[in-house]
């Protein structure tokens, strides 16, 4: 047999053995580390009162992401056919101390930081205002991190 031959069929059974892997690997649904709440609130004062609930705790917002806007701009850029919010914003921030905690217990939890507080409201239906964030994997330091991220969704949801 050829060498051409050999590295042909031993390419075709990596394939085969790659897409038998591709096809049983576990389907994760998108979004099972958001944690994310809804309110009937109007979309400022929750944008408003997730700013100062992390602003209130001594953090510094670093940014502020209109990605709405974003998207609203560019849609005819990408071909989109579909408004997905009214409005939608992020922000981003970081603790010096429990940034640090994190990174002296896993020096890859860098992946982690900075962290973000997003605010949505869908294009479609009334589905109220939704404040979220992304947990980071449970254990250790970063517990303390998905408890600050949950305390301050739940300051913004709440209300006033």
């Amino acid at each position: 047999m050829s060498v051409s031959k050999i590295h042909h069929a031993w390419m075709s059974a990596l394939a085969a053995l790659l897409s038998a892997w591709l096809v049983s690997a576990p389907a994760h649904a998108a979004g099972d580390d958001v944690e994310k709440r809804t309110t009937n609130e109007a979309y400022e004062d929750v944008v408003q009162a997730a700013q100062d609930a992390i602003i209130n705790r001594g953090y510094v917002i670093d940014y502020h992401g209109h990605i709405g806007d974003m998207l609203e701009r560019t849609a005819s850029d990408v071909g989109a056919r579909t408004q997905l919010y009214k409005s939608a914003e992020f922000f981003t921030f970081c603790s010096a101390v429990l940034s640090r905690e994190v990174m002296e217990s896993d020096i890859g939890d860098i992946a982690y930081c900075p962290y973000v507080v997003f605010v949505y409201e869908a294009a479609e239906g009334e589905g109220g205002v939704t404040v979220g964030f992304r947990r980071l994997p449970e254990g250790g330091v970063r517990d303390k991190v998905n408890k600050l991220l949950s305390e301050i969704v739940a300051e913004a949801a709440k209300g006033f």
